[in-house]
């Protein structure tokens, strides 16, 4: 096989990164596009120098899977974000169970536990409450707000999303003219000219937006940019600027909240989580993490508590907790519950959200997960909501220290939740089965829950 073959290809499978996959020639080949049961016609772009893989473009599709459905969004394949609109969602489900059960098939330990069926979005589309957009300029077309084209800088037009809720894209429309209007310059990395970076957009469950820009310097006439803006768009509550100075791409620059200004209304916003017959009520500010599936988040809470059952005299503690939205669910049925997390803003959220809804028995902390837990003496219940590389090997050590007689821990990394499901039904736990949620339909993102009991007193 060399570079530039063009070669006929049966697809078996899709992988992590929702690829179709066949062998030739002993090669492991991806075809981003391609899909299970599809024989398709591909050129090799790239050969992997350390193992029997490949990569390929596809040409043609010869043979169509019967899954194969029309993508809802015009330019799906050139954003690169919801790589699996053209398989139908009841496949993707499959699917994503299928690939929680190859991840936990790789430790011998695990080999017993159940994978349930994939938990649907009751929305596939219109669900996402956060727009993250590139702001940049293309020719012709002028100031765009759009995403990365795949393992590229060049910025694709996301205009029409299906994908973001309601609001968003007509929020992000009008946004775009008023700042075109306005002689708004996008930043260019290369040149480091231009104001504007990014445009975050969030809403919540009764359709209101917080519009946060970020800028590289401060905008001229931001103030009056975001009262016209808000003006044209009743729904926005309120516009933040950011200033990010840094180079590069991260989203947000880390500081303690000295580089950010409200330029007209609020600079925080209010969501609710209905969870069967109680609301969780949280306070988000500008860069708080929180699941951009609402209600799919709501279904995991759900899921959470009933597993947990937390009794009046417990002690629950909740590591990664973010913005509190497990932890303050959990408050009224327990006794205490302690939230740690890293980042000192989502703690100042967290604790606002406990005190406007009158929850006392809910406390937070910032710091680091493995040295805050080393400072806690006891836990009957636990929590674990980690990022995608998991938990680290310190903090799994201080989950056995204090021995929580059960842990539910949401995962948005099956094979990093694999490797620690490993380390703790190797110390004293066991997990029966394991549920995953769709919280990012039409993209390879599975969410796992797995509830570990103690298996021995201790």
């Amino acid at each position: 096989m060399h570079l530039g073959d063009r070669l006929p290809i049966t697809c078996t499978d899709l992988d992590d990164l929702g690829a179709g996959v066949g062998e030739v020639d002993g090669r492991r080949v991806h075809v981003a596009g391609a899909l299970p049961d599809e024989r398709v016609t591909a050129v090799v772009e790239h050969l992997s120098p350390q193992s029997p893989a490949a990569w390929a473009r596809l040409v043609s599709v010869e043979a169509t899977s019967p899954a194969r459905r029309p993508p809802a969004c015009q330019a799906f394949g050139a954003c690169g974000g919801c790589v699996l609109q053209h398989l139908a969602y009841d496949a993707q489900l499959d699917w994503k169970r299928r690939r929680v059960a190859r991840a936990l098939a790789e430790h011998a330990g695990l080999a017993n536990t159940a994978v349930n069926a994939c938990v649907a979005s009751p929305r596939p589309l219109g669900y996402r409450n956060k727009s993250k957009l590139v702001a940049a300029h293309t020719g012709d077309a002028g100031l765009v707000l759009g995403g990365y084209a795949p393992r590229s800088h060049q910025v694709v037009d996301l205009a029409g999303c299906r994908i973001a809720e309601p609001p968003l894209d007509e929020t992000a429309a009008a946004l775009r003219a008023i700042l075109e209007e306005a002689g708004v310059r996008p930043y260019d990395e290369r040149t480091v000219t231009g104001n504007l970076r990014h445009i975050v957009l969030r809403s919540n469950r009764a359709g209101e937006v917080l519009a946060v820009w970020i800028a590289a310097r401060p905008l001229v006439d931001g103030p009056a940019l975001a009262r016209h803006f808000r003006d044209v768009r009743p729904e926005v509550i309120g516009v933040v600027e950011h200033l990010n100075q840094t180079r590069g791409n991260v989203l947000f620059a880390e500081s303690d909240g000295g580089n950010e200004r409200i330029l007209d209304g609020v600079g925080v916003l209010e969501e609710q989580i209905d969870v069967g017959s109680r609301s969780v009520r949280l306070t988000l500010a500008p860069g708080a993490f929180f699941q951009a599936n609402r209600s799919v988040a709501a279904l995991a809470y759900a899921a959470i508590a009933r597993a947990l059952a937390a009794r009046p005299t417990d002690r629950v503690v909740d590591a990664y907790c973010g913005v509190g939205g497990i932890a303050l669910l959990l408050a009224p049925e327990a006794g205490e519950v302690i939230g740690v997390e890293s980042h000192p803003g989502a703690v100042a959220s967290a604790t606002a959200s406990a005190a406007g809804s009158g929850i006392p028995n809910a406390r937070f902390l910032a710091g680091d997960a493995a040295a805050t837990l080393a400072t806690i003496d006891r836990a009957d219940l636990m929590i674990l909501n980690p990022p995608r590389k998991g938990c680290a090997p310190a903090v799994l050590a201080q989950v056995v220290r204090l021995g929580p007689r059960a842990v539910a821990y949401l995962s948005c990394d099956p094979d990093t939740l694999a490797r620690d499901l490993a380390v703790l039904t190797g110390r004293g736990y066991r997990c029966a089965d394991v549920t995953p949620f769709d919280m990012l339909p039409h993209t390879p993102h599975v969410e796992v829950l797995a509830v570990l009991s103690r298996s021995a007193p201790g």
